[in-house]
């Protein structure tokens, strides 16, 4: 009994705390079936845009748009964090989405020095730019 409430008060603290415990996919902008002539698949070469943001307060970290230039990838190479690889998978081209990523899935407990602290979980409004079947 005493493991089972111990068990249930770290389920509820962590959900109280508002951390994440998988990746979450809201389509912002979707592209009608018809409409949608690349979906970007793993091997792909894609662009995106995106703007990074921490979970816990909202505040953003990174934008492609402040420079211009979005960022281009192979997709499921491990060229970038996990929760991108599974997030932009079957988006087309033309598509928005809101990607909460959870550490596990971003930078975990190593973070990055100076930028992204150790275990926080992400925000990611991305757009799927370009997408090339290689």
């Amino acid at each position: 009994m005493k493991l089972t409430n111990l068990l249930f008060t770290a389920f509820a603290s962590c959900v109280m705390a508002g951390e994440l415990t998988e990746l979450e996919i809201d389509i912002t902008k979707k592209i009608p079936i018809a409409e949608c002539d690349i979906k970007a698949v793993t091997g792909d070469s894609v662009s995106v845009h995106y703007v990074g943001k921490f979970l816990s307060n909202g505040e953003v970290f990174d934008s492609s748009y402040d420079r211009n230039s979005p960022i281009t990838f192979k997709l499921g190479a491990g060229q970038v964090i996990k929760g991108w690889d599974q997030g932009i998978l079957g988006m087309c081209v033309g598509e928005e989405r809101t990607i909460r990523i959870p550490s596990s899935l971003a930078y975990g407990a190593r973070g990055v020095p100076g930028v992204i602290p150790a275990d926080a979980d992400m925000v990611f409004d991305v757009k799927l730019v370009n997408a090339v079947n290689k």
